[in-house]
């Protein structure tokens, strides 16, 4: 595909996507699903094209998907009202050390038996499938900060999702999972290429599974901090840095604290959540922190619907070639049964959600670019002979997800939505008890 046509298809995609929002708010659609289609309908119509070789372009292709990850990081982070501690944070919990763990080994079997992966191209796909990304279903995810800037002009309504508990833990989950999967992502590569496990099996608990998650928290926190600090303390010419207007800090923020994280070897997408995270609590209430998210939020939205753009003209020029029934029936499992059921598995017992809503929790396990970034990292780390079912099975996981979830999110969310206003206005009208 020539460069000309390539910028004619970005344009026209991302012009759409830009007018879409309001067009399918309130209904069973979502943008993801409409940018998806058109990717799809460019790669058929436009002559002359190679749209598989941007996505098997593994290096490319996971320079671009880290990029996303990583600003969407920073923009969950900050959206976020409720405080890191166990206690309210503890459905959250439940799915990263519950729930992942059990879908990555259901469907690492299944990529074993059903599609006839070898044993550590079936772990790889367990892990690289793994990670949850609700911003391809708008509806299930945090709308952004509550500061004093977010409430000035809200609608009524717009300033309490953070109490939902359904877009808390998913957004949440979204935000650890993403770097919760890798260890699993090095299982499957140290299976490839390392030899027996008796070998590396030490180091892999103690440095890939534990000591890098620990340097990812500690350079997230203590550089959220500071650079908390740096905003609500420091002056320049008698105003503070959070006075002045600098939504490209938010960028600067994550790059930053990736790099240096990756420098010395922790898992970046965990410092960057855990920066995000620090930085908000700095000043929680600050309308700068509205400033940042929404200059994240475009970022991010902007590097996904290209992405996506990517994938939909993938799949009508061979994307899933590779894909048999049984890798089919894997990617609607995954969507359709196994989340569903790991998920709500993991929340028995949770007092934080009612019923109703850790249903919705565990059916919205939403698959995204966290799945492309993975995939793409591994394929240019080491060989594997399974690349192409590989890509093929997750771009089909990826599609499924989009269309599913895109159509349900809207009417489910909704009913729970007035489930809960209901049930508020109930309380609030009941006389109280002298």
């Amino acid at each position: 595909m020539s460069s000309e046509l390539v910028y004619l298809v970005l344009g026209l995609g991302l012009l759409l996507a830009s007018i879409l929002p309001r067009v399918v708010e309130g209904r069973a659609m979502s943008v993801p699903m409409v940018v998806l289609g058109f990717g799809f309908l460019a790669g058929l119509v436009i002559p002359g094209r190679d749209p598989m070789s941007p996505l098997l372009d593994a290096r490319a292709t996971s320079h671009l998907a880290e990029a996303t990850v990583i600003i969407s990081l920073m923009g969950v982070g900050l959206a976020l009202e409720r405080p890191l501690n166990w206690r309210t944070w503890s459905p959250t919990w439940r799915m990263i050390l519950v729930a992942m763990p059990l879908t990555i080994a259901a469907v690492a079997l299944l990529g074993w038996w059903a599609v006839g992966l070898s044993v550590p191209a079936a772990i790889l796909l367990g892990a690289v499938l793994a990670p949850t990304d609700p911003v391809l279903a708008d509806e299930v995810q945090v709308g952004g900060p509550v500061t004093e800037g977010a409430v000035e002009g809200a609608q009524d309504g717009d300033v309490e999702s953070e109490e939902d508990e359904v877009r808390f833990t998913l957004t949440s989950e979204a935000g650890l999972n993403d770097a919760a999967a890798f260890p699993f992502v090095y299982l499957g590569l140290f299976l490839m290429g390392r030899g027996a496990w008796q070998e590396w099996g030490l180091e892999w608990v103690l440095w890939t599974l534990l000591g890098k998650i620990v340097i990812g928290c500690v350079v997230g926190w203590v550089a959220g901090r500071a650079l908390g600090s740096l905003l609500f303390r420091v002056r320049l010419g008698g105003r503070r840095v959070a006075e002045i207007g600098t939504p490209l800090f938010a960028l600067a923020v994550t790059f930053a604290v990736y790099g240096l994280t990756e420098l010395i070897h922790g898992y970046g997408f965990l410092a960057v959540f855990v920066a995000a995270l620090a930085l908000r609590s700095a000043e929680r209430n600050h309308g700068v922190h509205t400033e940042l998210h929404t200059f994240i939020e475009r970022s991010e939205m902007l590097l996904t619907l290209v992405l996506l753009l990517m994938i939909g003209a993938a799949m009508s020029a061979g994307l899933f070639a590779g894909l048999t029934w049984g890798g089919a029936a894997l990617g609607l499992l995954l969507v359709l049964v196994v989340r569903p059921v790991v998920g709500w598995v993991s929340l028995l017992g949770c007092t934080q959600a009612d019923r109703a809503e850790r249903a919705a929790i565990a059916w919205f396990g939403v698959r995204g670019v966290g799945s492309i970034y993975y995939l793409a990292y591994a394929l240019s780390s080491e060989h594997v002979e399974e690349g192409l079912e590989l890509w093929s099975v997750v771009g089909f996981t990826i599609t499924v997800s989009v269309v599913i979830h895109g159509l349900l999110a809207t009417p489910v969310m909704r009913r729970l939505d007035e489930r809960r206003h209901r049930e508020t206005g109930a309380a609030a009208e009941r006389p109280a008890i002298s």
